[in-house]
């Protein structure tokens, strides 16, 4: 690696300006520390520390101030854990409490046993889990994994045992009521035996074998089914795929258990197929077991299919029996190649969960990426995955593992294949930033956003697919008000997009591709990134596109960034619109679909409006004046409807309809009947201008038949989306 220049240390000091807000981590409740829960409870696996100690404080501490002491002490307690988990240090809740405890009770002066160790010890007693207490680092996501894999294993062992040791324990009733039926289980020694120790011979046992001889019924079970049943059960008994259960032995020199975690893809490949001979025997003789409890088996029909049993034979629910593979790959270690051999078994349908760890999603600046890296598309594993359209699929990173904890336990237990694509956060070109801060804003600039795939959720990608998981996922970039003081010392608000070129800058490979501007030098032609994203590639402005940042010493500057960094911000942006189509938001064909209707609409209102036109204008029928008829005693008035002038001023913008040309169609009074009403002719009229939104008057005038709704103007300034509906509504005001 090149020597460091002076330029490129002071780069390194440029950061995001929303970063500015967070300073050390331990010194903020956040979901880490982390404990991994030893339980068999899949849905508590993972507890921040913080939840612990609020539940530990609901129990022992009393609302209001006689409570204050006891939680002031705990809570510095809590701050020590933190303190130590953020050095590397790592024990298991019990001891870490235990040692903080100690070193407490020790710096307050106090005696052992004395008030403060009381109050520590009482708190102690209210924690009800126990387990490695775990910080945000490079290791992260293994320990997470690793972890959640160990407890879906022992929840399939104990349903596999279940299973294996119910049958063994079947079959062999099955032989011992055989065996009762034998001349050796009745013979003179076999009773002797069964009576246990005679001293005085009082019993004749030869006699008593005459007798039962005789009583014996004849009904044994045929030779070839005792021989089935035994063989079944030396398979069943010697398996080691979870190793021997209550009702199993092991046989000398077997493998006691087979070991299912593997740092490649292919050393889990070439396991598999080390032991497919094994599975094969195995299912075999679980379903010759099964068939033989149930007394179902007919050996002119089945002798022939487990004549002929292989792989193909092997069935879902048979393998879903069986542990999966758990197969650790990690960027910067792993061969790349491997990446190739785990979509090969992925698409084969292999039991496999994969952990795909990443650290450098920005990937090298030059084109060619070490064997070792999984290169610059890391951030497109997972949706290359989902083509597969078979496997559970997980992107998700550090700082997001435990809020997507549900999604993680469910792709452990998914049937079939699963593949977890994380970003750790501990990008080595990034040192002055926490694991946690870069892995959350690798979400936050849709650089690594957060999704799982799910085949077996439902049919379609509405329910497949779920990309909810992120922040304010409806928009292309995250936005965010920054407060600060200027140089007068006022606060001022800067309302800014969080972008992939945010991202960026937090990586010492590509500050060459940014430019700090002081305030002093801010100029008119600047423009922030997310708006010059939206201007067209083949555009001839010349502007300067930036982001926010800041150095240590927090002054606020404005980022140019090159070339290089907006091509990637909007492939970044392509991408996270493809993910968006694919949960239904902003879905391309919809709008396309949308937007011909609208057109079609306009064009159906643009030929009313004519042949309305050009219809010829009768003369008025003169109708005899009538006076008004006084209600009876007891009757309200009637409400008399005003009459439309012949020529209405309606420069007061407000909503009308051409009430004579209503046809009674009931779009309108649909839309809204607190907008609209019928007079006593049963023709439409503005009941309330202000009795509904102006969304809606424009919708009931895109759905009147005849085109005689006239929206005006908007009543409510700060409605949304205004300037769309009033052009929508143009054409018909």
């Amino acid at each position: 690696m090149a020597p460091q220049t002076m330029n490129d240390t002071q780069l390194t000091t440029l950061k995001p300006a929303l970063f500015a807000r967070y300073g050390a981590l331990e010194n903020l409740r956040y979901d880490y520390p982390l404990v991994l829960v030893d339980s068999e409870d899949q849905a508590n696996l993972l507890r921040p520390l913080s939840r612990i100690i609020d539940d530990v404080l609901r129990a022992v501490a009393p609302q209001g101030p006689s409570g204050e002491e006891l939680r002031q002490q705990v809570l510095s307690l809590e701050q020590r854990m933190r303190e130590y988990v953020s050095q590397g240090r790592e024990e298991n809740l019990s001891d870490l409490w235990h040692l903080c405890e100690m070193e407490l009770v020790e710096e307050s002066g106090e005696d052992r046993f004395g008030p403060l160790d009381q109050n520590l010890d009482l708190a102690r007693q209210k924690i009800k889990v126990d387990g490695k207490v775990i910080g945000c680092d490079g290791s992260t996501p293994s320990k997470i994994l690793s972890h959640s894999w160990k407890a879906m294993h022992k929840f399939r062992a104990r349903r596999f045992r279940n299973k294996v040791d119910g049958l063994i324990l079947r079959l062999t009733d099955i032989l011992k009521s055989d065996h009762m039926k034998s001349e050796e289980a009745h013979g003179a020694t076999a009773l002797a035996a069964s009576m246990g120790a005679d001293g005085d011979g009082s019993i004749d046992f030869s006699a008593l074998s005459g007798v039962l001889h005789r009583a014996r019924p004849e009904d044994r079970l045929p030779t070839d089914r005792v021989a089935r049943i035994k063989h079944a059960m030396r398979v069943l008994q010697s398996q080691a795929f979870f190793g021997p259960g209550r009702a199993s032995y092991s046989e000398p020199g077997h493998a006691v258990c087979y070991n299912y975690v593997f740092k490649s893809c292919s050393e889990a490949l070439d396991a598999y197929r080390e032991r497919l001979p094994s599975m094969v025997d195995f299912t075999k003789a679980l379903t010759i077991a099964e068939l033989e409890v149930d007394n179902k088996y007919v050996s002119s029909l089945h002798d022939t299919i487990f004549d002929r049993f292989d792989e193909s034979d092997l069935t879902a629910e048979q393998m879903d029996l069986l542990p999966p593979a758990m197969i650790y790959l990690r960027d910067g270690i792993t061969d790349s190649a491997e990446i190739a051999r785990v979509y090969e078994a992925l698409a084969c349908g292999l039991p496999i969960k994969v952990l795909i760890q990443i650290d450098d999603i920005l990937g090298p600046t030059s084109p060619e990426p070490p064997l070792n890296s999984f290169g610059a598309g890391t951030a497109r594993l997972a949706t290359m995955a989902i083509g597969l359209n078979n496997a559970f699929v997980m992107q998700t990173t550090s700082a997001h593992l435990y809020r997507m904890r549900d999604s993680l336990m469910h792709g452990m237990q998914y049937g079939g294949p699963a593949v977890f694509s994380l970003y750790s956060g501990a990008t080595a070109t990034a040192p002055d930033i926490p694991p946690y801060i870069l892995a959350a804003a690798a979400t936050e600039s849709r650089a690594f956003p957060n999704f799982t795939f799910d085949p077996s959720a439902g049919t379609n990608w509405a329910g497949r697919f779920d990309l909810s998981q992120n922040p304010q996922n409806l928009t292309d970039w995250p936005e965010h008000d920054l407060l600060y003081e200027d140089q007068a010392g006022n606060s001022k608000t800067e309302h800014m997009a969080f972008t992939f070129g945010d991202f960026a800058i937090c990586d010492s490979r590509y500050r060459r591709f940014c430019h700090e501007v002081p305030r002093t030098q801010w100029r008119g032609d600047m423009v922030p990134l997310a708006d010059w994203l939206k201007v067209p590639k083949d555009s001839n402005d010349i502007q300067s596109p930036y982001v926010f940042g800041v150095e240590s010493d927090k002054q606020l500057l404005r980022v140019v960034v090159d070339d290089k960094i907006i091509s990637a911000a909007r492939r970044c942006n392509d991408a996270w619109g493809r993910l968006q189509e694919l949960a239904g938001i902003n879905n391309s064909h919809a709008q396309a679909l949308l937007a011909e209707e609208r057109k079609k609409r306009e064009a159906l209102a643009r030929e009313l409006a004519a042949n309305v036109a050009a219809a010829p204008v009768f003369p008025a029928v003169p109708v005899a004046a009538s006076l008004p008829v006084a209600p009876a005693a007891g009757e309200a008035a009637p409400e008399i409807q005003p009459e439309a002038s012949e020529d209405p001023d309606h420069s007061d913008g407000l909503a009308w309809i051409e009430t004579p040309r209503c046809t009674t169609c009931n779009e309108c009074t649909q839309v809204s009947n607190t907008l609209f009403a019928y007079n006593e002719n049963m023709q439409a009229y503005v009941k309330d201008p202000d009795g509904g939104t102006y969304r809606q008057l424009v919708e009931a005038a895109e759905s009147c038949q005849v085109s005689i709704i006239h929206p005006g103007l908007p009543r409510n300034p700060d409605e949304p989306d205004l300037e769309d509906l009033m052009q929508r509504a143009e054409i018909f005001n």
